[in-house]
């Protein structure tokens, strides 16, 4: 049954605030006061504790009597009340023994600040729980975690190194056996290339070759929503054509109209060789006054780099579909008929000065402008290159050269990012993860564009319909960037790349007559001049034949009387066809 507390009667003073003065009231308010209260005068300076315990367990008191004080104020029995805490100031004695059982003193001191760390102090002011947990266990748990997390860090660590170790054994081979009776005459850091800057004059055309077609701006609507299947042009040419095979550039040497002839392939390499991780080869031939710059027949310059500045490891073997060789040979296959398949194909063409001259009458080649362009690198010295735009569109009632170029995507895993979840509402985020693993590409990219003085470049997001179907692709979709806009976002600075040119150019014009050959270090950031023999590079493919499934139909002779230059667009179709 619950007790009823009973306040008693308060007097009303109605001249004032107190109790009143009459001493009937005080006699009646006497008698009206609770029973069994004890009762200790105390100052303003003295701290009070509890008044009343309605908690406490009168049953133990009862059953032991012992325990029980007497009546110390003449209150009778006071230990069965909710107001005696007499048992409790046992342990607690006051100054004044007279006090000990009328009055508690309550501890005010502040509890001990712990030195564990600044959480501590934000936690000391929160309510404790019932049971506080021990702090000897959490400080276990602590240091458990620790080690955790330091074991973790060195496993991932050790991890990395092995990745580190198993590509540098893969990938970081020199591009080109160094024979032992080459003559190293030099070697150039990377580091030493971003402090150069040269300005050029603005260039001009001497001659425009080919023929072009135009862009489908349909293919700048496409969403992995809506892909398209990538088809094959096995019917149409390609063209890989070195600088001293070139009739039109001999015939521009023959002329004198420059003093220094590369292509723009050759010269983005160049340009771009700080970013590059894996090795090339370029080989320079000095003749008279004159410099060429060459590359090897089957050199790395013709195929497309995939992943290769990314920390992700690629397989270690040749044959496997995503080694690093496997990879260049698809994106040189996807890269050529995306090219042709974007534009219109109604037999409307762009015609300029000359053909193709690389192709024989009869052919069907792909569509490409070569534009023979003239830079002044100083008073004495000009430079000529051939630049490639591969399509072209009106804008505004005016003609603008494209370039057509594909990012392809092998495996999500690698790269970390699913073009087919990402590339319509992060195309963004698709764009910097291409710029981490295939920075050196898109770099020389940009920079053929700039040296074809293309008005637009045109990158498509090619993938395969499954990441182990190397052959069969779909194209997800194509935008489209200002040259000049897009090297400005990559942080391609257009001076230093043509301060790159001019010092190897100076460096090359110092040599004698003969041929050498530049090599990026496999595993340095650098660069290494060789002196080799004349014949050097001529007898590869006596050496080293083909084997007969890929072989193709022997070349053909071309107008001036020399060997033409065998297209690679069915080389490589069969290099994919044998990997399947």
């Amino acid at each position: 049954m619950v007790g009823v507390f009973e306040v008693g009667a308060v007097p009303f003073n109605p001249d004032g605030w107190g109790p009143p003065d009459s001493t009937a009231a005080a006699v009646s308010t006497a008698t009206s006061l609770p029973l069994h209260v004890p009762f200790a005068p105390f100052s303003r300076s003295e701290k009070l504790g509890r008044i009343a315990d309605f908690t406490r367990n009168f049953a133990s008191s009862a059953a032991n009597p012992s325990n029980r004080p007497s009546s110390r104020h003449g209150l009778g029995n006071p230990s069965d009340s909710p107001f005696d805490f007499t048992l409790d100031l046992d342990a607690f004695p006051l100054a004044n023994p007279e006090d000990d059982y009328s009055f508690r003193l309550v501890d005010a001191k502040p509890p001990p600040r712990p030195k564990f760390g600044p959480k501590w102090r934000f936690n000391q002011n929160r309510p404790q729980l019932p049971q506080r947990r021990d702090e000897e266990v959490e400080a276990r748990k602590r240091e458990a975690e620790k080690e955790r997390a330091r074991r973790d860090r060195l496993y991932n660590l050790n991890r990395s190194n092995q990745h580190q170790q198993r590509r540098e054994a893969a990938i970081f081979k020199s591009s080109v056996d160094i024979q032992p009776e080459w003559n190293m005459l030099d070697q150039i850091p990377f580091s030493t290339f971003s402090k150069l800057s040269f300005s050029v004059p603005e260039p001009e055309d001497l001659l425009i070759c080919g023929a072009l077609e135009y862009y489908d701006r349909s293919f700048d609507r496409i969403t992995p929503k809506n892909e398209r299947r990538l088809e094959r042009f096995k019917n149409r040419n390609f063209f890989k054509v070195t600088t001293t095979d070139d009739p039109v550039i001999r015939r521009l040497a023959n002329e004198d109209k420059a003093t220094v002839f590369a292509t723009d392939t050759i010269l983005a390499t160049l340009m771009c060789a700080p970013r590059s991780v894996y090795s090339w080869d370029i080989v320079i031939q000095r003749v008279g006054n004159k410099l060429f710059f060459d590359k090897r027949d089957g050199s790395q310059l013709d195929l497309l780099s995939v992943h290769e500045t990314s920390q992700e490891p690629l397989p270690e073997a040749k044959d496997d579909i995503n080694s690093a060789y496997s990879l260049s040979v698809e994106a040189a296959y996807i890269n050529q008929n995306f090219s042709q398949q974007v534009l219109v194909r109604d037999g409307n063409k762009v015609s300029f000065d000359e053909p193709n001259p690389f192709a024989n009458e009869g052919d069907e080649v792909a569509s490409v402008a070569y534009r023979y362009r003239r830079w002044k690198l100083d008073n004495d010295m000009h430079l000529v290159a051939r630049c490639e735009v591969q399509s072209v569109v009106d804008v505004n009632n005016q003609s603008s050269f494209l370039t057509l170029n594909a990012l392809n995507e092998f495996d999500p895993k690698y790269s970390g990012v699913d073009w087919r979840q990402k590339l319509e509402t992060q195309r963004g985020a698709v764009l910097a993860t291409e710029l981490k693993n295939n920075a050196n590409k898109l770099a020389k990219w940009t920079a053929q564009a700039i040296l074809a003085n293309a008005d637009l470049m045109k990158l498509g997001y090619v993938s395969r319909v499954h990441p182990r179907d190397h052959f069969n692709h779909v194209i997800l979709g194509v935008v489209g960037y200002k040259p000049r806009d897009f090297a400005a976002q990559i942080n391609l600075n257009t001076a230093n790349m043509w301060g790159i040119v001019r010092s190897i150019v100076d460096l090359c014009m110092k040599l004698n007559e003969g041929k050498y050959v530049l090599v990026k270090d496999p595993s340095k950031p650098q660069v290494r001049i060789y002196e080799v023999p004349a014949d050097a590079f001529e007898n590869d493919y006596v050496e080293e034949p083909l084997p007969e499934e890929e072989q193709v139909q022997p070349p053909t002779e071309d107008a001036e009387g020399g060997e033409a230059n065998v297209t690679t667009n069915d080389v490589e179709d069969k290099e994919i066809e044998a990997q399947t």
